[in-house]
């Protein structure tokens, strides 16, 4: 009231906030009404809204990992055999059970840098 009598008058309600921080962008998602009565109750149980609720889902879950391409599982198990392969020609040579020959070396240097290329998308 001192304000008021001195002529300086405060501003009222909610003091402005961050600009960066307001919500502008409006995401249209369409639900059936199964869906709106699922999605109504789980906010409602955590005390939201449902455009709070989605937001909060979206926003702080982590998606589940991206489904492995085909190619890519076949190149897994080609390095896996590979990887096989070379720990057994390791094995050997460290017990001094076999001469590993340059023949067998050469020929899994061939298949990596054949299986590089394959996940390159170059075709030999």
């Amino acid at each position: 009231m001192e304000d008021r009598l001195q002529g300086r008058i405060r501003p009222g309600g909610r003091p402005k906030g961050d600009p960066s921080a307001v919500r502008r962008i409006t995401i249209g998602v369409r639900v059936n009404a199964t869906e709106w009565e699922t999605l109504q109750r789980k906010a409602s149980h955590m005390g939201m809204s449902p455009a709070q609720w989605l937001r909060t889902a979206a926003l702080s879950r982590q998606l589940p990992p991206a489904p492995v391409p085909e190619a890519n599982r076949e190149a897994y198990g080609e390095l896996t055999r590979l990887a096989v392969n070379i720990n057994q020609i390791a094995r050997a040579a460290n017990e001094g059970r076999a001469v590993v020959s340059s023949t067998i070396l050469l020929g899994v240097r061939k298949e990596i840098i054949r299986l590089q290329r394959a996940l390159l998308g170059e075709e030999l």
